[in-house]
């Protein structure tokens, strides 16, 4: 007798539920809400019975963040032919001219990436297993939304008129060596679900002087490397045998993820120009409240 497997074994996320969830992640990943904490809240509130702790999900979300990274790295590519160039100048020339701005910008990425990629290699694993349950995911959402509200409390100097004109690369690579590194280092916060990659690397921009659109693009120039790099370790994952049964969902979300990751970048960049970080903390903290209530009465 020949025995066929359940739908759910066979395919453990429909291709509706690829479309929710890249479409979700295109848009959570540069928002300063937690694409993580989304994708780990919303199929619980769908009703959708998919453990986050699976192999096979962790295995999804690598093509949707891989999208994101090559919509970052797309988006900004002009900067990043600029700011390679920079390196291999300084590489040459065995020193970072005063007068680069580029090459200064490019190691002061390098020098804010290494704590956060180092940190990610240690922890990254044990911490999302360890959060990884929609609850927790809620809690963390409303600690990201405080987090965002109080950067904004705490920002050095408020927006100003004209902040967005002239020289942009040229005002981040006026950035110290610490001030970058903590930006940096701050990412690494985004390994728990419900805690944005986004959100704090803003909001340490704030914190150290930046604009909100020189805090964002900042943001946004960190987030590729770690992105590209995290997902490119797993990558092999999702062509083996863990991604039996979800390489065609992930192509579909991840192509999903590709278009709103382009759009949010877009709007963002445009929104930060003469707006504040103020409405997504109180959409964080609201999102999580109505999650936590859901959860506790058994939704």
């Amino acid at each position: 007798m020949i025995h066929t497997l359940p739908l759910a074994t066979a395919n453990p996320i429909s291709y509706f539920q690829a479309v929710i969830l890249g479409l979700t992640q295109g848009i959570a990943e540069p928002f300063p809400v937690s694409s993580l904490g989304h994708g780990v809240i919303l199929p619980r509130l769908a009703g959708w019975h998919i453990n986050q702790n699976d192999k096979f999900f962790l295995t999804f979300l690598i093509a949707t963040h891989l999208a994101t990274a090559i919509v970052l790295l797309l988006f900004f590519l002009r900067d990043w032919v600029q700011i390679v160039g920079g390196l291999g100048r300084s590489l040459k020339q065995r020193e970072i001219r005063a007068d680069d701005k580029y090459a200064r910008l490019g190691w002061l990425l390098v020098a804010a990436t290494i704590p956060v990629g180092v940190i990610g290699l240690l922890l990254q694993e044990p911490l999302r297993k360890l959060f990884a349950s929609p609850q927790l995911a809620a809690a963390f959402l409303i600690v990201n939304g405080i987090a965002l509200l109080t950067f904004e409390r705490l920002r050095r100097r408020p927006p100003r008129p004209g902040d967005y004109e002239g020289d942009v690369d040229g005002r981040l690579a006026n950035l110290t060596w610490r001030q970058a590194i903590a930006v940096g280092t701050s990412q690494a916060a985004a390994l728990i679900p419900g805690i944005s990659r986004s959100g704090f690397t803003m909001g340490g921009g704030l914190i150290v002087g930046l604009s909100n659109e020189d805090a964002a693009r900042f943001g946004f120039l960190l987030a590729t490397p770690v992105i590209f790099a995290a997902a490119a370790l797993k990558l092999p994952e999702l062509l083996g045998s863990a991604g039996n049964g979800v390489r065609g969902p992930a192509l579909v979300a991840a192509l999903c993820a590709a278009v709103t990751t382009f759009f949010a970048v877009k709007f963002l960049l445009r929104f930060f120009k003469t707006n504040r970080l103020t409405p997504f903390g109180v959409y964080c903290v609201l999102i999580g409240l109505i999650s936590t209530l859901v959860f506790a009465l058994g939704g």
